[in-house]
């Protein structure tokens, strides 16, 4: 259960829509005017600018992190093994998002928190997979095999995850507690750090792709989504439990 649902998020969510989009502002007028002086004014352009997703649903560009996110980074996905070769595998996620997952002799796979083979992952089995993400390929760290999992189907559908529609905006709504903060702040984590937000995130909502996990100054971190409409922000608390989404 989600805390903060309903009346939770009524005040704290206005405000922090308030103060990023204030913030934001401030932001981009300061590098659009110091980009002019410098004379690169199209490289402040694509800093400031906010990323549009390409036909296939996958962002053209990341957002920035000022400077702190290393690309790719840590992240992960969940899904239905739909086929596999001798470098890897491919899953679909929960609204439909096809992942190309490589692996190597480092990676670890489990079952039931029990090391286990590549050779167990198999068509139509429930898989989340961590690691390096690039876009919509992983290459994979861990591959953990769902026993009688859905590919994180039922957790989608009652998280309210919206597919990615070409030309459709993302909604301005958001569920459970959301801290004040503004897009592109905090540290990107890397290593068991973000594998235990990613995990956690994914529990909850399903159906994207985990690019990165930044940690906010209260210490809480936001997983960043891609390839879905909605939502692109889950935020976890410094328990690894999933708080809010937006």
């Amino acid at each position: 259960m989600i805390a903060g649902e309903g009346a939770d998020m009524s005040a704290r969510t206005r405000r922090k829509g308030t103060h990023r989009k204030n913030k934001k502002a401030v932001l981009i007028a300061g590098a659009a005017l110091t980009a002019a002086l410098a004379g690169f004014a199209t490289v402040g352009t694509s800093m400031a600018s906010t990323p549009s997703p390409s036909a296939s649903g996958t962002p053209t560009a990341l957002p920035s992190d000022g400077g702190q996110r290393s690309d790719p980074s840590d992240g992960g996905a969940t899904g239905i093994v739909q086929s596999t070769s001798t470098t890897g595998f491919t899953i679909k996620t929960a609204t439909g998002v096809s992942v190309t997952v490589t692996d190597d002799a480092h990676t670890v796979f489990t079952r039931s928190n029990h090391r286990t083979s590549a050779e167990q992952v198999q068509d139509g089995a429930s898989i989340l997979v961590l690691g390096l993400v690039d876009s919509t390929t992983i290459t994979a760290s861990k591959v953990d095999i769902q026993p009688h999992g859905d590919g994180g189907a039922a957790a989608s559908q009652k998280a309210g995850v919206i597919a990615f529609t070409q030309g459709t905006p993302s909604p301005d709504k958001s569920v459970g507690t959301i801290p004040d903060y503004t897009e592109g702040e905090g540290t990107t984590v890397n290593g068991p750090t973000a594998d235990k937000a990613i995990q956690a995130a994914q529990a909850v909502v399903p159906g994207g792709i985990a690019d990165r996990v930044v940690k906010l100054d209260d210490g809480e971190y936001e997983v960043h989504n891609i390839s879905i409409n909605w939502p692109h922000h889950v935020f976890v608390n410094q328990e690894f439990k999933v708080v809010g989404w937006e």
